[in-house]
């Protein structure tokens, strides 16, 4: 699915829910577990997740952790207090806009 206009403005929403269940996680563990629990739908590239991981540590909502792995530098990503706060709001606002979505795509029909 090339949905990448739509997955804009949803992605910051998935990265959070994602590292608040798993605590933290690096960049190709996010890509790999999005297109997972989308059943394949989702794909997501490096030059989509990378800077929404940035603009998300600008605001203070993510911590990074540098490990060493396998000769390579590996950057783990974990919500900060304030990310662990926004979680929370961002997840209600993208569900109250996949509702009204819905509800402009699927109208329930009036009975008379």
């Amino acid at each position: 699915m090339n949905s990448n206009s739509l997955l804009k403005g949803t992605l910051s929403p998935i990265i959070l829910k994602l590292l608040a269940e798993q605590g933290q996680m690096y960049g190709y563990q996010l890509i790999q577990s999005i297109r997972e629990r989308s059943g394949g739908h989702l794909h997501i590239k490096e030059g989509a997740l990378y800077p929404a991981l940035h603009k998300l540590e600008q605001q203070g909502f993510l911590e990074v952790e540098h490990r060493q792995v396998s000769g390579r530098v590996r950057k783990y990503y974990r919500l900060g207090a304030k990310g662990r706060r926004a979680t929370e709001d961002k997840l209600s606002e993208l569900k109250t806009f996949v509702t009204a979505v819905q509800s402009i795509l699927e109208p329930k029909t009036k009975l008379s």
